[in-house]
């Protein structure tokens, strides 16, 4: 039995991932502008790329500084 060739919707995962990366490169360049709470940046930073987009959302919650 084979699988019938499904084509991937190229036209619908392109914006989510436009949409990821810079939601991404917001939480990068606010890491390294702003200060953060109870990890070093460079574990925030680790923690944004790895998990996306659970990692920044959790930095966003609690990793960022209060303004």
């Amino acid at each position: 039995m084979q699988v019938a060739d499904q084509a991937v919707p190229w036209a619908a995962l392109v914006p989510v991932v436009v949409i990821l990366l810079a939601f991404v490169a917001y939480c990068l360049v606010d890491i390294a502008r702003s200060d953060v709470r109870y990890l070093p940046k460079w574990a925030w930073v680790v923690i944004c790329l790895i998990s996306i987009p659970a990692g920044g959302i959790i930095y966003l919650l609690i990793g960022r500084a209060h303004r």
